[in-house]
């Protein structure tokens, strides 16, 4: 059932922002390991713990759309409350792998349609 509401919250979130493929960020906070063993194709990859040093590599805009994600989305609510806290605003815990492929499909289906 969480998982039902949960897709649900993120659908409507999804339909009702408008996207543009520039402003979209996609983190895989997990290990190295996990990371070479699949990830989501656009992501780019900054273990939690270090989330606040490297993602100014990756943006210095405050308001950028982040999603992150991890294996259960344990360690990307951990770095969503890091970049809270540094103030970047617009931040999303997209879960975990699965869930989080599911949700940057649509979102990059809204994005070229």
């Amino acid at each position: 059932m969480r998982n039902v509401i949960l897709m649900a919250l993120l659908w409507s979130f999804i339909t009702m922002n408008t996207h543009s493929s520039e402003e979209i960020l996609i983190i895989d906070v997990r290990t190295i390991e996990e990371w070479n063993k699949g990830h989501i194709n656009a992501a780019k990859h900054i273990e939690w713990q270090v989330i606040s040093e490297k993602i100014f590599d990756l943006t210095s805009n405050f308001d950028s759309e982040i999603y992150l994600y991890c294996r259960s989305g344990n360690r990307s609510g951990k770095a969503k409350k890091i970049l809270d806290d540094i103030g970047f605003t617009n931040v999303v815990n997209a879960g975990g792998k699965e869930e989080a492929s599911i949700m940057i499909d649509r979102i990059m289906q809204n994005v070229n349609d």
